[in-house]
């Protein structure tokens, strides 16, 4: 008999982690640092660590933990700005402003052959936009479907067709320069300017978009010269003949109007974010705002517009459970008194390291992470009140925290079997983990090449 090895649901595996860390408060000593204001930001003054009498969890701290991890109020605003965010892009979606676009650009790439060389380079960017500024992932799944069929009438292969939209966003996210999922919640979260740093990350997102096209583009040449070489070769050809793209509705002037309200949220969001101090609730608002006009000029009903709203809401119900047992994680060893020791471990560990060498190793640490939380906020939540303290203990700048966090999240989210995005778009695809994992792996290796690249760009430079 042949056994499969399945993967925990990623709720499981976050609980795990949290009564892990209820049994180390029996291990780790209890200690604190003193905290100083410096430069209008709270920090841990280095020299302060002293050991005190630590307060395991217990049984009943254990239980209490995620619902104090609901109850905190700086993850439930988290929670709540992803819930609007969700709904917001799912009352969008309905409008169809965006999937029309898009298949009208498909429909007009497979009957002009003489533009197919761009076919790949235009949608992956396109896609990764998507990824950097609005946190695209679980939307792509909707896109799966076309781009398979495309890809194959095209001469190239599921594969080709899975990662248009999917590597396509998730360069953008791994890469994002505004995606409020990642940088914004991780840099409020860090207590640096939201959105800052703008530069360096849009030379990133560019760095990542081009090496992953240049890795589809070339598989794709490959396979569209000997469609034999394409791992998924049998089972495109078993696939069911009338698959098509359907009847594509022609673009209206509400679609226009619909997708010229986005660009205008993403202006606004930027600008308030830079200028005006804007973070979680005014960020909330925004997108509400953006939910509620786009509705109006795309011409939903109540009815439409309410269920997709909450539609959107209850896809990242899972993502708002993970947020409140990240917190819970992190509230459970802050009031057994371990963080500080942690902490005081860590910069101990790290301090006679080359900051090359710290950071690349918090890179490595932060991709393990993301296996067992792949959950982008959630991760935030709860790496980098850890991670942003001991980068000021071995002088590595909460920018380049950031950046770490961002980076070590974002690229493993194309493989691992704990997402449900991956599953979902493999599913829809048609094409098994195994085959998918083993096409992907060296090509994320390049993807962490120009990560680490990135990182020590970072160090050498003072990333502010």
């Amino acid at each position: 008999m042949k056994f499969k090895l399945k993967a925990p649901n990623t709720l499981i595996l976050v609980f795990l982690v949290l009564c892990f860390f209820a049994a180390l408060t029996w291990v780790i000593p209890g200690g604190e640092y003193d905290r100083v204001e410096r430069n209008g930001r709270e920090v841990v003054d280095a020299d302060s660590f002293r050991y005190v009498d630590a307060e395991p969890a217990g049984f009943v701290e254990l239980i209490l933990a995620p619902v104090k991890g609901f109850n905190d109020p700086y993850g439930m605003s988290i929670i709540i700005f992803v819930f609007i965010v969700a709904g917001a892009f799912s009352v969008i979606q309905q409008t169809g402003a965006v999937d029309v676009i898009i298949r009208r650009a498909a429909r007009f790439f497979a009957t002009n052959p003489q533009w197919r060389p761009i076919f790949i380079p235009f949608f992956m960017v396109c896609f990764s936009l998507m990824g950097a500024t609005f946190g695209m992932s679980e939307e792509t799944i909707v896109f799966v479907p076309l781009f398979v069929t495309l890809a194959i009438a095209l001469g190239y292969d599921s594969i080709t067709g899975l990662s248009i939209p999917f590597v396509g966003a998730g360069l953008g996210f791994a890469g994002a320069m505004i995606n409020p999922f990642t940088v914004g919640i991780a840099q409020g979260l860090a207590e640096i300017p939201v959105f800052s740093g703008m530069t360096l990350r849009i030379i990133l997102w560019v760095c990542m978009t081009v090496t992953g096209i240049v890795l589809v583009y070339r598989y794709a040449a490959s396979v569209h010269r000997n469609p034999q070489k394409s791992p998924v070769y049998h089972i495109d050809r078993e696939r069911n003949a009338d698959d098509n793209t359907g009847e594509i509705p022609p673009v209206t002037i509400s679609h226009v109007l619909v997708l010229i309200l986005f660009l205008v949220t993403l202006i606004l969001l930027i600008y308030g974010a830079v200028k005006l101090g804007w973070y979680i609730e005014e960020f909330s608002g925004l997108f509400l705002a953006l939910a509620i006009l786009s509705a109006l000029v795309g011409r939903l009903s109540g009815d439409e517009t309410a269920f997709s709203f909450l539609n959107g809401m209850k896809d990242v119900i899972g993502a708002a459970v993970i947020i409140a047992l990240s917190r819970a994680i992190l509230i459970l060893i802050s009031d057994a008194k371990i963080v500080d020791t942690i902490l005081y471990g860590l910069s101990g560990s790290l301090a006679d390291m080359n900051n090359y060498v710290s950071a690349s190793l918090m890179l490595v640490v932060q991709t393990m992470i993301n296996v067992v939380v792949p959950s982008g906020s959630g991760q935030a939540a709860l790496t980098i009140p850890i991670m942003a303290p001991l980068g000021d203990l071995i002088g590595i700048s909460r920018q380049n925290i950031v950046l770490i966090f961002q980076l070590g999240d974002g690229i493993t989210n194309l493989i691992i079997p704990t997402s449900g995005v991956v599953m979902g778009v493999l599913g829809m695809a048609k094409i098994p983990w195994e085959i998918w994992a083993k096409w992907l792996f060296i090509k994320l290796l390049w993807l962490y090449v120009v990560a680490f690249i990135f990182v020590i760009i970072g160090i050498g430079i003072g990333y502010m």
